[in-house]
């Protein structure tokens, strides 16, 4: 068995801290906002153990951790990174996900346009803050997206979807005006 190794990046929102491994956790990402939302997972479960563990997210090969307000990363990345190598190494289920390895975008020609561009640009740079976006609809020029992990409740999340995405999507498919978060 290969060593297994933890690496935390900050993100920008500084109520959560993205934990790298050197494996491979989920093909595609699952966020557990809550520990009512973790039952299917006995990795986010057991992380909600910890009471100052306020949400869960994975990805590829990454789980964001959102704490509480009142812990401070000093006093609990440590611990945390030891719970994540130790889960990794005893293959601790992310989740059981059934998940085509081909992506099908549907609706409109635009809206798959804009699943594609939202796929191909916009979610590796998210994925690189520990988080995720989910197109969820485009009705009269505007795009509503989800956005999951540690861009849920980020403070530079409205500056990157303005200047960043919806300047991306209106260059790319001429019909986006507007660009929106869904609040979760």
């Amino acid at each position: 068995m290969a060593t297994i190794n933890v690496y935390t990046e900050s993100t920008p929102n500084p109520s959560t801290m993205k934990f790298l491994v050197n494996k491979l956790l989920i093909n595609g990402s699952v966020d557990f906002p809550n520990k009512e939302t973790a039952q299917d997972s006995p990795f986010a479960t057991e992380l909600f153990k910890f009471n100052f563990v306020n949400g869960v997210f994975f990805a590829s090969n990454f789980v964001t951790i959102t704490k509480t307000e009142d812990a401070e990363w000093e006093d609990i990345e440590a611990l945390l990174k030891d719970f994540v190598k130790g889960a990794v190494e005893s293959e601790l289920a992310v989740k059981a996900v059934h998940q085509d390895t081909e992506i099908n975008f549907e609706g409109t020609e635009t809206e798959v346009k804009i699943q594609q561009v939202l796929h191909d640009y916009v979610r590796p740079a998210v994925e690189q803050d520990g988080g995720a976006i989910h197109f969820k609809s485009f009705d009269e020029g505007v795009v509503t997206v989800e956005l999951k992990g540690s861009c849920s409740g980020c403070p530079s999340s409205t500056i990157t979807l303005k200047a960043g995405i919806e300047g991306l999507l209106k260059r790319m498919v001429p019909e986006v005006t507007e660009v929106v978060a869904e609040a979760m």
